[in-house]
């Protein structure tokens, strides 16, 4: 009777009110027209689909499944009797992905003559139902939706090569996808580090090339009392088990695009078959190390007999068009120096390794040509000359697709870093290991993939976009969800609606309801830009508070009582000054909803003068990564904001009136990255020791030594060491520049946390 009552009043103001505000729903449809009038959802509503109709039966089971998950209703499928509420699938409406939802006081209406439309318009109407958080009925508000997407090609790409992930992870990544109107699933299956594809005429792909061991003393230690070798990560995916998530994925209209990497990036299949390789002595070990490989495909034709049978197999398990081939980041040297390979391109008249590249892809491209597949490369395919049938995937930045373009090739638009999804999406010490820059929500939304320099006949060749998450950082399934999303919804309304209804306020406006149904389902996203974090200085006997987080997404509120804070509490415009010992709890809000989880910060005499790693600012920026300590092999692990190139952090404007003492926290880390001729830029100064030293500069980094914290004492431990020494009495506000010195840059040492002391302070 209550919840009657309560859904009467509810109805009430909604009819009251014209319902005219847009719907929390995204990505926001073309048009959403709002009338008078309310549609109550209950458990004795009904979906009906029509009769004989498959794709609409499975639509409405889609249906019923979400609502039971997210409002606990259980919707019969069937007609509806006379008088019955019924949300009604009709085949009276567009085409193809385009559908048009019309909800009135008795029926809800979803009409598309195309499979995926119905699908959508059902999202959609599951949307409205989850408007408001809750189990139980809903009022929906009525309204007429008419929609389709701007780009046929709306994608994420999914690098299981680094580091793997479960059917179980792909299938729920796919279903994520199918609900924000996701249709393109680019799944990067090879790469240096793992060959993640059964091929069952070359068993070794994934008996040796799908297994390593990690990088590291810890992981060197960790041995497997089976084998008496160090454990090794890894896994592949059985034919069986692609064409389960193939089949999961055409359900939920979602396209799967294979990427079998060409001739770069090829270290595991070389271990695997070293014949393949065009290396003087080849790898013997699938390698935990990140960055670009030298190893290539040799030009011999049994290694082209290869890559045939391989494909084979591949487009059996995969009936999209497309098959993506990589073709980035192959570093010639090899090539150059293989007395072969110089022979084949003598032989074929061929002048340069550049051009060398482009024959092997046409070679490729002929290949899935035959199968009745089209090729798809990354970028660098454009510069050996490429069939007009070739699609490119433009990653470094624009340029690519601009000429992709204009020579009449269709083209994705997926360029770094706005839709690489590895990034940071906040500069906050929680964030999870990834590349060193910040992407933010907005960054990412503000993002116009269709190039300004393409005219009306060149802008028809742009498929669409899609947001990049590769795992070399991403080291467990929950990482991989928080680096996606919330971005990825982001990357969804880009793709779907029109490019002149895109409105960041809006979209900011129902992000809680796209937020609310994530933690409703169970479904892991990153709150750490959501969540507020202090940052805060000494100021006199007290300390000057500046609150960040939810930046551009919200309001912050804040108190100083001890109480929790609420959308009517003191709200954060500026820093604040505030007493040591001060308890300040924070949460952000957007339209009175919280969008994260309160935080809870002490500011005390050790927080004003401490620094994270993420906190403080690398001195040039050349190569900035959040990396994760390589220990301990279980539980929880340091992570250190490192420029790989140039180890040196700031402390800008560090208060040291008063300190006397310094405390660092450092660790090292394996330098498992393979940068080329780049290593040679790394710079050390000589150490005084044999484990070296830290050596912390006032000023600049050429500065006058305040400190200097010997290593001896960390070099014992695999995980995080607290140093601890003098610093030379300086009065006022100065730069801090924190630098190693070692012989080499294994193991490479970084910093955890910076910690002034001030007089007695502190007496650890």
């Amino acid at each position: 009777m209550i919840r009657s009552l309560l859904l009467a009043t509810a109805a009430a103001a909604m009819l009251a009110t014209g319902a005219s505000a847009a719907a929390p729903i995204i990505p926001a449809p073309v048009s959403d027209t709002p009338r008078e009038g309310v549609f109550q959802l209950d458990a004795r509503t009904v979906i009906s689909p029509p009769a004989n109709d498959a794709q609409a039966l499975a639509s409405a089971r889609y249906l019923a499944d979400l609502l039971e998950r997210s409002r606990g209703l259980k919707p019969a499928i069937r007609a509806p009797k006379p008088g019955e509420r019924a949300i009604v699938l009709s085949r009276q409406g567009p085409a193809g992905e385009a559908y048009r939802l019309d909800v009135e006081g008795q029926r809800v209406t979803i009409a598309s003559a195309g499979d995926a439309g119905l699908f959508y318009g059902v999202v959609t109407a599951w949307q409205l139902a989850t408007a408001e958080p809750g189990k139980g009925p809903a009022l929906l508000p009525a309204r007429r939706i008419e929609d389709a997407p701007r780009f046929g090609w709306r994608g994420v790409m999914l690098d299981s090569a680094r580091h793997f992930q479960s059917v179980d992870y792909v299938k729920g990544l796919i279903d994520r996808m199918a609900q924000s109107k996701l249709n393109t699933l680019h799944w990067h299956l090879t790469d240096d580090q793992g060959w993640r594809l059964e091929i069952k005429k070359y068993p070794k792909l994934t008996e040796v090339g799908a297994w390593r061991v990690p990088a590291g003393p810890a992981a060197t230690a960790d041995i497997d009392p089976k084998t008496g070798k160090p454990r090794v990560i890894g896994g592949y995916y059985t034919q069986d088990q692609v064409r389960e998530i193939v089949a999961y994925a055409a359900a939920r209209h979602v396209t799967i695009v294979p990427e079998i990497e060409t001739p770069g990036h090829a270290h595991a299949p070389i271990v695997a078959y070293p014949e393949l390789g065009s290396a003087a002595t080849p790898p013997t070990a699938t390698s935990s190390d990140w960055g670009v490989f030298p190893y290539l495909y040799n030009v011999d034709e049994r290694t082209f007999a290869f890559l045939d049978d391989v494909l084979t197999e591949v487009v059996a398990l995969f009936p999209g068009t497309y098959v993506h081939v990589g073709g980035d980041e192959a570093v010639k040297d090899q090539w150059k120096t293989n007395p072969a390979v110089q022979a084949r391109m003598k032989e074929l008249h061929i002048a340069s390794e550049r051009q060398l590249q482009g024959w092997f892809i046409s070679r490729v491209e002929q290949m899935l040509h035959a199968k009745g597949r089209r090729l798809i490369g990354w970028d660098e395919i454009l510069e050996g000359g490429v069939a007009e049938t070739a699609t490119v995937t433009s990653w470094r930045g624009i340029d690519g697709a601009i000429i992709a373009a204009k020579l009449g090739h269709d083209t994705i638009l997926s360029p770094e870093p706005m839709m690489y999804l590895n990034y940071r999406q906040s500069a906050a010490p929680d964030e999870p290991p990834g590349r060193g820059g910040v992407v933010t929500l907005k960054d990412v939304y503000d993002y116009e993939p269709m190039p300004a320099a393409l005219n009306p006949d060149e802008q028809h060749h742009v498929l669409g976009m899609q947001g990049n998450i590769w795992t070399e950082h991403a080291r467990t399934e929950e990482r991989v969800s928080r680096m996606l999303f919330p971005r990825v919804a982001a990357v969804a309304e880009t793709a779907w609606s029109p490019a002149a209804a895109k409105d960041w306020t809006s979209f900011a406006d129902r992000l809680p309801a796209e937020l609310a149904r994530y933690r409703t389902l169970g479904l892991t996203f990153d709150e750490t830009p959501l969540k507020v974090r202090a940052l805060s200085a000494p100021d006199g006997r007290g300390a000057r508070v500046a609150l960040l987080g939810a930046e551009q997404i919200g309001e912050i509120r804040y108190t100083l009582d001890g109480s929790v804070p609420g959308a009517g509490s003191t709200l954060y415009s500026q820093p604040f000054t505030a007493p040591l010992g001060t308890r300040v709890r924070a949460q952000a809000f957007r339209g009175g909803q919280p969008l994260a989880a309160a935080s809870d910060i002490v500011v005390d005499a050790r927080s004003v003068r401490s620094r994270a790693s993420q906190e403080l600012k690398a001195c040039q920026g050349a190569l900035v990564l959040n990396l994760e300590d390589d220990a301990p092999i279980q539980g929880e692990r340091a992570r250190f904001l490192v420029d790989i190139l140039s180890p040196c952090w700031l402390y800008e404007g560090a208060d040291l009136t008063g300190v006397s003492q310094v405390e660092v926290a450092v660790g090292q880390i394996p330098f498992n990255f393979q940068i080329g001729k780049d290593i040679e830029k790394i710079k050390f100064r000589p150490p005084a020791t044999a484990e070296g030293e830290l050596e912390i500069r006032q000023g600049s980094c050429q500065g006058a030594v305040v400190a200097v914290l010997p290593l001896a004492p960390a070099t014992r431990s695999q995980g995080v060491s607290v140093l601890k020494g003098k610093i030379a009495a300086v009065t006022g506000s100065q730069d801090l520049c924190f630098t190693f010195t070692q012989k080499a840059v294994e193991p490479m040492w970084v910093i955890d946390r910076v910690t002034l002391i001030a007089g007695a302070a502190d007496g650890r």
